[in-house]
């Protein structure tokens, strides 16, 4: 199966972004996990909500291909406590670029609750 496709909310520089709700972490995102498209990972931020009753672990995936020289240091994990919040990120291209532009995350079995991708700006 593909994975879902996540977009991201753009931060915005001297200014404001009312809180997204994120997308929600169901079973289907579970098996099939996110891809970030068009991802930036130095200006990547990733907020993870787990509204399960026990800490889950959040992975993103180390890269494949060229770009992504430095794969070999491994996926990064995360675990995210029971009703807990992590941000994650901002993440190196060199490590975790897929082909394609693209950052795979996947959670957990039995992981509920949002995840939102976050884009922070170039310049201040």
């Amino acid at each position: 199966m593909p994975r879902t496709s996540a977009n991201y909310s753009k931060l915005v520089p001297n200014g404001r972004l009312t809180d997204p709700a994120g997308t929600t972490i169901d079973a289907t995102l579970v098996t099939n996990g996110v891809a970030i498209d068009a991802a930036d990972p130095e200006h990547t931020l990733i907020r993870v909500t787990n509204s399960a009753g026990a800490a889950k672990t959040v992975t993103v995936r180390a890269g494949v291909g060229r770009q992504s020289w430095m794969a070999g240091s491994g996926d990064y994990t995360q675990s995210v406590p029971a009703s807990g919040t992590v941000w994650l990120g901002p993440f190196t291209s060199a490590r975790f670029q897929q082909k394609g532009s693209k950052l795979n995350v996947d959670f957990e079995s039995g992981t509920t609750g949002t995840v939102t991708v976050f884009k922070l700006p170039r310049a201040l």
